[in-house]
């Protein structure tokens, strides 16, 4: 099968290496969205969101791989690609379409969908593939687990290319210098979680 790969950032294309047909979404839905018909049409037949994630379960912790069996959003369920090499490593995963900042959020959004980790591209994905008739798989590694808040300069980082916005990064830490230390303990596990997909060992394609 020929792959398409979503990717929010482009630092996550190149942790690929060279696997599949990637496309940058920015890190946002309606960007995933057009990265994914951009794939379809272009003739991929499977289509992977891959990147970081949220952790909503307290016991999975940052780093941790996460390939679910199936993917929530906003009441609508997608199976992923039961023939994934390798298979499975949580059961659920849940999509929204803004970032789940606090940990009282991610403890709610825990109960309410069991899903054990949150982004917000993979609905996207999800919808495209269901929409084309072509199976999809989530790629995911945890770097913000569920005991923490995210700080405020993490919710600006990305632009809408999918790169790091170094001057809104630094005027936000300008304004609360109090945020350094959280920021510093995203940046660790974020490499965690970068290391995680590095990793990854992708199937071979055919």
């Amino acid at each position: 099968m020929k792959t398409g790969v979503v990717v929010g950032l482009q630092a996550e294309a190149r942790l690929l290496r060279g696997f599949g047909i990637a496309a940058v979404g920015g890190g946002e839905p309606e960007g995933a969205e057009r990265a994914a018909i951009h794939l379809v049409e272009s003739g991929v037949d499977r289509l992977v969101s891959f990147g970081l994630a949220g952790g909503l379960d307290p016991a999975i912790l940052p780093g941790a791989l996460l390939i679910p069996a199936e993917l929530i959003e906003e009441g609508a369920l997608y199976q992923t690609d039961p023939s994934w090499p390798g298979g499975m490593t949580v059961r659920r995963m849940v999509a929204t379409r803004q970032v789940v900042a606090s940990r009282t959020d991610k403890a709610a959004l825990f109960r309410q969908t069991g899903a054990g980790a949150v982004d917000l591209e993979s609905g996207a994905v999800a919808r495209v593939a269901a929409r084309y008739g072509i199976p999809f798989s989530i790629v995911r590694a945890v770097c913000d687990p569920a005991d923490r808040d995210l700080p405020p300069a993490a919710l600006l980082a990305l632009d809408q290319a999918g790169a790091i916005g170094v001057f809104r990064v630094a005027g936000s830490i300008l304004r609360q210098p109090s945020q350094i230390g959280s920021l510093m303990a995203l940046a660790r596990d974020a490499a965690a979680a970068r290391q995680t997909l590095r990793r990854f060992q992708w199937p071979k394609q055919g």
